[in-house]
């Protein structure tokens, strides 16, 4: 893989100002752009040697076990993240670029506990003006609000009671409800994900523990994790939803949606007064206790089981957060919000996976080889052409044209077109 670099001419300061002195004729943006072969995270093996253009997601000075200072990475591309360190000369290094800058990478690829790292030996900040950007989208799964919306229409689809998919339905098709889900943040604990994002992940645990605990009403249960927080969206009701209301702040989303499910059964015929009871009360207790703000303990099952989902649902996207977040390989730093240091690493077993790790383990390339015969051998024998999940398009190299902000400072000023060039910070 490292052959597809094709040797590009390293761009340094020095070679910079020396190409100028040999061809003083040339015109200045001729000077100023480069190509470099392009060589994807995806595609890169243990041993090959790096010299191409990446995003820096993430950078952090860290110290390690010798007490030695270094500078810990995370570099991007459209096709995933990679590690990366720089051990020597990071006083000079470190003030050169920072995260969200676009820079010339060279070094080697290890493997560290398991994972594949950049050792950088040499790199370089460089002008996003001509750089694709879309070569570098972040390629972490984002969720489509819509979709999401959808998904919970569907979960309360399923529900067998009529009372109960009445009332949910009548929170869904109020005015401006699914704009609002769309787009309201969660808060607390995981308040980078929406309201939406939890209140679907919430539904989906009620139905799978309703699968396992048969006594469990499924019914009461998706009711209660649809409904648990949709008194937060009147809490955002502004257009831009930066500071909570005065209704917010003196009633609460809790007492606000008690008050909403009181509304809304008194317009559905025949509504059971015990049932709205029931409802009423899984919002009310599912945050536990009063310390934590809930005016009821959880005194049904069916209570008990939404207080349980919503704080593990809550927890483990909070502790997640806190591990993609953290610059360090094994422990995070002391949080704040748990007390201790939280075990980011590779688990000890088959799997060889970090909890934020979202791609499996890298294989070297005759394991790659062997997969891929085995693929292409199953796929004959089924007599079925390989479909588009199965066929990964794949990432070739491609060239990428940039500028290296030490020519560019090297080049004598220009008369009035000289910004064009100058260095982003």
């Amino acid at each position: 893989m490292s052959e597809s670099a094709e040797n590009p001419p390293q761009v340094t300061p020095a070679t910079a100002a020396s190409d100028q002195e040999r061809q003083p004729s040339a015109p200045p943006q001729e000077l100023r752009l480069e190509k470099v072969r392009k060589v994807y995270v995806r595609d890169l093996e243990e041993r090959e040697r790096v010299h191409t253009v990446f995003l820096v997601s993430r950078k952090a000075r860290n110290v390690g076990r010798t007490g030695k200072n270094y500078l810990s990475l995370l570099l991007s591309d459209k096709t995933g993240d990679i590690d990366a360190r720089i051990f020597d000369g990071i006083e000079q290094v470190e003030s050169l670029f920072a995260a969200g800058d676009y820079v010339l990478v060279q070094g080697e690829v290890i493997t560290f506990h398991g994972k594949p790292q950049i050792l950088v030996s040499n790199l370089e900040r460089l002008d996003p003006e001509p750089i694709d950007r879309k070569e570098f989208a972040s390629p972490q799964h984002q969720i489509d609000p819509k979709r999401v919306v959808a998904q919970i229409r569907e979960l309360v689809g399923r529900v067998h009671d009529a009372y109960v998919k009445a009332l949910l339905l009548a929170f869904l098709e109020e005015p401006q409800v699914s704009d609002r889900l769309q787009r309201a943040a969660r808060g607390g604990q995981d308040a980078h994900r929406t309201l939406s994002e939890h209140i679907l992940s919430v539904m989906k645990l009620a139905n799978r523990v309703a699968d396992h605990y048969s006594m469990v009403d499924r019914d009461l249960l998706l009711a209660g994790a649809l409904l648990h927080d949709i008194g937060k969206l009147r809490e955002v009701a502004s257009e831009k939803g930066s500071s909570p209301t005065d209704e917010s702040r003196l009633v609460g989303h809790l007492v606000m949606t008690a008050q909403a499910i009181h509304q809304k059964a008194a317009q559905i015929p025949g509504f059971p007064q015990a049932l709205e009871n029931h409802i009423t009360h899984l919002v009310l207790s599912h945050l536990g206790s009063p310390e934590h703000g809930s005016p009821k303990l959880p005194v049904t099952l069916e209570a008990m089981l939404l207080h349980s989902i919503d704080l593990m649902d809550s927890q483990v996207s909070s502790w997640l957060d806190l591990m993609e977040k953290d610059p360090n390989d094994k422990w995070t730093e002391p949080s704040k919000l748990y007390h201790r240091q939280l075990w980011k690493g590779v688990v000890p077993t088959a799997r060889n996976k970090a909890p934020v790790e979202h791609r499996p383990r890298r294989r070297n390339g005759a394991d790659r080889r062997k997969a891929g015969a085995a693929v292409a051998s199953a796929t004959e024998s089924r007599g079925e052409g390989s479909t588009d999940e199965e066929r990964r398009e794949p990432s070739l190299p491609k060239d990428m044209t940039f500028k290296p902000l030490s020519e560019i400072a090297a080049e004598p000023a220009a008369p009035a077109s000289s910004d064009e060039g100058n260095p982003t910070s």
